[in-house]
């Protein structure tokens, strides 16, 4: 093979090599910053392989960091374990500067109609464009920003923002074309516009509503049809925002329609609305994490959503949805940063405080048979045991 030959006797458990590991000349073993696992060796035993070839040198005792070694316990299959790219960080801070930049946007439209009675279908198409384009490249590091605090006071501006990216991941995972997916970005921006005519003391309230109160929410979406209607919006941009509140089972509101009466964007919108509803802060309640939310959307009770559209809501962010920390079954903490499309239980970890030899931070395929999510953390409780651990 041209590479050196390394026999079974002289590996060891948790050592890394210079460069990638090969069982033949055509079959890669490890990558130079996955770990040789005591698991992996006696798998290696198991299927009588005599040596491994490398062009590398072990990387094992003190060049070793502690925190990658310990990752390596638990991965029964030696799954690769896999470093961020240099560039991880910088295109996370890149992508929230932009988040930073549309939410200000998002309010811009929200403030123009208020004061002045504007809002231009054209600015509004190109801004969602870029949106579109950003979450194509980037779905994974937005994904990661949405799950982070709100960057408004403003409720409907924090609302508006956060279930246009997701109603946009969902539209690009149900193949909707470009077009359509702009069409579907400007609804989800404008949803909830005709909640500008009613007393901000409703939906800015800190406390619960009054029976009198939620019924006057309830006219939200007509006055939103109608003042997009007035604007000359396209009639489907319109029927999303009067829609967004049907549900599949005609439980919903203002007209109770039923299943496919109900227009798509409308469906698209009100899974993002609600995940959004139910994992981001209100005035008046705490944000839960998103494993709950997922939860809750997921047991979709009396089949009040999309079935397409829920589906596409696990598959784009897994059942542990992108942003969530979790305890992993080797013990260690870690934030799920992608999601696996072949299998939305087994996302993508970052694992916390652990680094490969080369510095970069470690992430993981989980896997039902290597290191699995045991559960769902919350972010305080992350920070709490850090602390414990610093």
């Amino acid at each position: 093979m041209g590479m050196n030959a390394v026999p079974f006797k002289d590996l060891t458990p948790d050592t890394y090599y210079s460069e990638p590991v090969y069982i033949d000349e055509s079959y890669i073993l490890l990558t130079p910053e996955t770990p040789l696992t005591s698991s992996l060796i006696n798998r290696l035993a198991e299927w009588e392989i005599r040596e491994l070839y490398t062009d590398g040198s072990p990387l094992g005792g003190d060049e070793e960091p502690a925190a990658a070694a310990e990752e390596a316990e638990g991965d029964a299959e030696g799954r690769p374990v896999t470093s961020q790219t240099a560039g991880d960080k910088e295109n996370l801070e890149r992508v929230s500067a932009f988040y930073g930049q549309f939410l200000k946007y998002v309010d811009s439209v929200y403030t123009r109609y208020v004061t002045k009675g504007e809002i231009s279908l054209k600015e509004l198409s190109d801004k969602v464009k870029t949106l579109c384009d950003v979450i194509l490249e980037n779905r994974r590091y937005i994904l990661r920003v949405l799950s982070g605090e709100s960057g408004s006071p403003n409720y409907l501006v924090n609302h508006s923002t956060r279930s246009t990216i997701l109603a946009i991941v969902l539209g690009g995972h149900l193949k909707l074309p470009p077009h359509r997916l702009i069409e579907l970005g400007v609804a989800a921006v404008l949803h909830e516009i005709g909640m500008v005519r009613l007393p901000p003391q409703m939906y800015m309230a800190d406390r619960k509503l009054s029976d009198n109160e939620r019924k006057s929410i309830t006219a939200h979406p007509i006055l939103g049809y109608n003042i997009l209607k007035d604007k000359q919006f396209p009639l489907s941009i319109c029927l999303a925002a009067l829609e967004h509140h049907e549900r599949m089972n005609g439980t919903g509101y203002p007209r109770s329609l039923t299943g496919d009466k109900i227009s798509l964007y409308a469906r698209i919108i009100a899974v993002a609305c609600s995940y959004d509803a139910v994992t981001a802060s209100r005035p008046y309640k705490e944000a839960r994490e998103g494993y709950a939310g997922m939860v809750d959307i997921l047991k979709n009770e009396g089949k009040q959503y999309d079935d397409a559209v829920i589906k596409s809501l696990v598959y784009s962010l897994s059942v542990y949805p992108v942003g969530s920390y979790v305890l992993l079954t080797n013990a260690r903490l870690g934030q799920v940063i992608d999601v696996n499309p072949d299998n939305p239980r087994y996302p993508i970890v970052l694992v916390l405080g652990s680094k490969t030899p080369d510095g970069k931070e470690t992430t993981i395929q989980t896997s039902e048979t290597g290191v699995r999510i045991l559960k769902p953390i919350r972010r305080e409780d992350v920070e709490r045991l850090s602390q414990a651990k610093g």
